[in-house]
């Protein structure tokens, strides 16, 4: 009966997760690259962490944060609008490689986001996580992957574009690879949960974008496929999280790993995202076309600014007042205050200035308002953990099955509609 119970409180806490990453990964969509990414996982593991209700994690919550941004943010530099085009042909091959590779992508978000947010939760005083030595190993995966995969045996997923896709895998075979010598198992299943689902999630999304612009739905359906790549890599994150033990932390962090993760998170991310999405001159060449005077631009900047700072110096108050003692009231107004800037400077991008309201954009504020009322519940019990050890025969059979789901959506996909266009033919 007590294992039953767990079940039913689980899957509201997955929802809350899965909405949380899939919202803030569409919100992504208007920046992009590494640090939207990164964004959106400092927000991910913020609302996972209050889903969790768990005081000994609300106390390292800044690291966190900033494992979890690394980890989602990092494959941010993986190219992928080819192989969204292969998806989109109508020839068998090309369209079951495109969604095929859109899983490996997915995947790889999922496995680096997933596996170094678990071994954050997993770093205890106990056993440790050596970063320095982690990282150096991840780093050499890469450049040996990327040498061995790219450079010799010319394995190419996105010709002519970066395979950066690559660095990643190797990164995350390396990390894989530590988890097991080390020990770190419960890592290691989060990690490789997470991968399946952002994989299948990222692949599902595009055959979503398909079947909406077949349908000729009038909506932004690009969204709908990064909100269905946060919705499923988030919530097999919580699954495999909310499912698995993990050791009571006592320690608390060190006042330079709390000030290094705020200024990261809180600072460095959103002075990245205006560098690179919201200076005046982006928004000039944006809305130029109907703001010749360059005022809209001009205010979106002043407003870009003036908006990222109020809510850097109101999340430092919070933590200074608190005296980095943080508890959930605090976790939960830096979150809100965190994702709320976020979703901000996604209407201004996109014009509210010059009164361009998105309909997805309005969607955005209502997920954000339902999961701030879904953690007010008390979402979810640690009382059901799998046995690890246990636990890997049915990942294989669930990529399996996974890999079947797609080939099926491909044949549906090419069965429903003639060349799409943006699409593209990796085979004659």
């Amino acid at each position: 009966m007590e294992k039953l119970k767990a079940h039913t409180i689980i899957w509201p806490a997955i929802l809350t997760v899965g909405m949380a990453f899939g919202t803030a990964w569409a919100v992504r969509g208007q920046f992009g690259h590494e640090q939207g990414a990164a964004w959106a996982g400092g927000i991910g593991v913020l609302i996972l962490v209050l889903v969790s209700q768990r005081k000994d994690w609300y106390i390292k919550i800044l690291p966190l944060a900033l494992s979890s941004a690394f980890g989602w943010g990092v494959t941010g530099m993986i190219s992928y609008g080819r192989v969204v085009g292969y998806g989109r042909s109508d020839h068998l091959p090309n369209a079951f490689y495109g969604l095929l590779m859109l899983f490996v992508i997915g995947a790889l978000f999922g496995l680096l986001g997933g596996g170094l947010t678990a071994l954050s939760l997993e770093s205890a005083k106990e056993k440790k996580v050596n970063w320095a030595g982690l990282f150096t190993e991840m780093t050499a995966g890469a450049l040996i992957v990327y040498g061995f995969l790219v450079m010799q045996l010319e394995v190419l997923m996105t010709p002519p574009r970066s395979e950066a896709w690559a660095l990643c895998l190797g990164a995350g075979l390396a990390m894989m690879w530590h988890m097991a010598r080390k020990g770190f198992l419960t890592s290691l299943r989060v990690a490789l949960y997470t991968a399946l689902g952002a994989g299948f999630g990222f692949a599902f999304g595009n055959f979503l974008q398909i079947l909406g612009n077949v349908l000729e739905i009038r909506f932004n359906m690009w969204n709908v496929m990064e909100y269905s790549i946060g919705f499923f890599g988030g919530s097999s994150l919580a699954y495999s999280i909310f499912t698995s033990n993990w050791p009571t932390e006592t320690r608390k962090p060190e006042k330079w790993e709390n000030v290094t993760s705020f200024l990261v998170v809180f600072v460095l991310i959103p002075m990245v995202v205006f560098r690179e999405s919201l200076q005046y001159n982006y928004f000039f060449s944006r809305f130029r076309e109907y703001d010749m005077t360059g005022n809209v631009a001009l205010i979106s900047t002043i407003l870009s600014v003036f908006f990222i700072a109020l809510s850097v110096l109101f999340i430092w108050l919070i933590l200074k007042k608190s005296n980095f003692r943080i508890a959930k009231s605090e976790i939960l107004w830096i979150t809100t205050i965190y994702f709320g800037l976020y979703i901000l400077l996604s209407y201004l991008v996109t014009g509210v200035v010059a009164g361009k309201i998105m309909s997805n954009h309005v969607l955005y504020v209502a997920n954000l308002i339902i999961i701030l009322l879904l953690l007010k519940r008390k979402l979810v019990s640690f009382t059901s953990p799998v046995n690890i050890r246990k636990s890997s025969k049915p990942f294989f059979l669930y990529l399996v099955a996974v890999v079947a789901v797609i080939l099926i959506l491909a044949i549906v996909s090419v069965s429903i509609h003639e060349e799409l266009a943006g699409a593209h033919n990796r085979f004659g």
